[in-house]
């Protein structure tokens, strides 16, 4: 199988809801994303008319571009974590923004607690899918830094 891979950068924060240690709190991280992508679903050895999986630059401007919209410089929570969603409310209109939900916050709420690996399967399996509609390209790897040290990867 053929792949190119693709990597992002970006800051966000987090809380790991129900972590035994200092992960229960809130707090950041410079992530890196590298996102390998393959021609074809199933995948194959194909290329396009010039011997490509891909152009990188896809894959920077439609999932890049959505990382930089929804998660970059942002805090991203998981939607059962009441005390986030309490902490967070508290800031409500403090800072003024056009978020509807929280002024002054750039907040991405998802449906399960934000560890690497989760956002690595979110990338992979929702945003991965969408924005790559239509172009016949399919990831087939998403692999997401949260620290210099730590990985997790999630593939197909």
């Amino acid at each position: 199988m053929l792949t190119c891979t693709r990597r992002i950068q970006f800051c966000a924060g987090h809380r790991v809801r129900g972590h035994e240690n200092k992960c229960a709190h809130l707090h950041g991280h410079n992530y890196v994303v590298f996102l390998t992508a393959c021609l074809g679903e199933p995948a194959t050895d194909q290329t396009d008319g010039i011997g490509r999986v891909v152009d990188f630059s896809v894959l920077k401007k439609r999932i890049g571009g959505w990382i930089d919209e929804k998660w970059d410089h942002g805090f991203i929570y998981s939607a059962y974590d009441v005390e986030t969603s309490k902490a967070l409310a508290a800031f409500d209109g403090f800072m003024g923004s056009d978020d509807e939900k929280w002024p002054g916050t750039k907040l991405y709420e998802l449906p399960y607690n934000p560890t690497a690996e989760n956002l690595a399967n979110y990338l992979l399996h929702k945003v991965g899918p969408a924005r790559l509609d239509g172009t016949g390209v399919t990831l087939s790897k998403v692999v997401v830094w949260e620290t210099e040290n730590c990985y997790a990867e999630a593939s197909l």
